[in-house]
């Protein structure tokens, strides 16, 4: 059946613009071409996971944020990093070395894990209380890991495939350890089960701070380049509530009441559509 024009003329529009979002399209930045020499075969449950755009966003903010309660991992963000002033720009740095590392060539995929492992050796100093930090700290790599993991997979359940068999979800957990180990992290989870206890046992090492609530309020509020305004709304309302209780209470969010319903429908809504529109490319 032959393809509506103006049905194609917005599918590519609405391609084309959050390609915008994600890529520095200025600086000659393209989208990452899918490879079938990448490190993971497709239609496996990483790249399932990592494919789908609106559950990557909300798992993102969602992540970020539980990462912010480590206060190495916060500190490194506050002596080495632009993030107050170009917030889009790490997270879009972010989201190409996911995409990289899960749907681009193996030597691509090496590249990028190598060239954030040099910029994890520059990274250090000391905290607030004199103690040293570094980025290279296996087990503050294990709770960056362990944050995204839980958060991006937490997100495509409830947005995308609730119902995800559960040897599906195991495999996620393994294959994105890959990862995580070529960059350092340990402890690594490779199931569910272990990425609940590392989730447990990590909690220890988490603590509240002004800062962490400045830059909660920097991802829950700044809207990124190109983005609807009510788009940041919806993906920051849905990562806040699919948050753990005594995270929100850390960084001072509170739970979305009633209008946590109208958002996730429009969430999903707006996923369902950007699927659509993607799917043929």
């Amino acid at each position: 059946m032959p393809q509506d024009p103006l049905s194609e003329r917005l599918r590519l529009k609405l391609v084309e613009t959050v390609r915008g979002v994600f890529n520095d399209v200025e600086g000659g930045e393209r989208p990452v071409p899918v490879s079938d020499e990448a490190l993971f075969e497709r239609d496996t449950p990483i790249r399932m996971v990592h494919a789908d755009v609106v559950s990557m966003m909300v798992g993102g903010i969602r992540g970020l944020l539980l990462q912010m309660l480590h206060p190495h991992a916060l500190q490194g963000v506050l002596d080495h990093s632009n993030f107050r002033s170009d917030m889009h720009g790490r997270l879009r740095r972010t989201a190409r070395f996911i995409a990289v590392t899960t749907f681009g060539g193996r030597e691509a995929a090496h590249d990028a894990i190598d060239r954030v492992n040099r910029i994890h050796d520059a990274v250090g100093g000391t905290l607030p209380d004199g103690s040293p930090y570094s980025a290279t700290d296996p087990r503050t790599l294990a709770w960056v890991h362990v944050a995204e993991a839980t958060s991006f997979l937490a997100a495509y359940l409830r947005h995308v495939r609730p119902d995800m068999p559960g040897s599906e979800q195991d495999e996620y957990y393994r294959q994105f350890a890959v990862i995580a180990r070529a960059l350092g992290a340990d402890p690594v989870p490779v199931d569910r089960r272990e990425a609940e206890a590392i989730f447990r046992e990590l909690r220890g090492d988490l603590s509240a701070s002004p800062q962490a609530r400045e830059i909660a309020h920097l991802v829950l509020n700044q809207r990124p380049e190109g983005a609807p305004p009510a788009v940041q709304s919806l993906l920051g309302a849905e990562a806040v509530a699919l948050l753990p209780p005594f995270a929100r209470s850390m960084l001072g969010l509170e739970r979305p009441g009633l209008a946590a319903i109208p958002a996730r429908a429009a969430t999903w809504g707006m996923g369902k559509t950007l699927r659509w529109a993607f799917r043929q490319n």
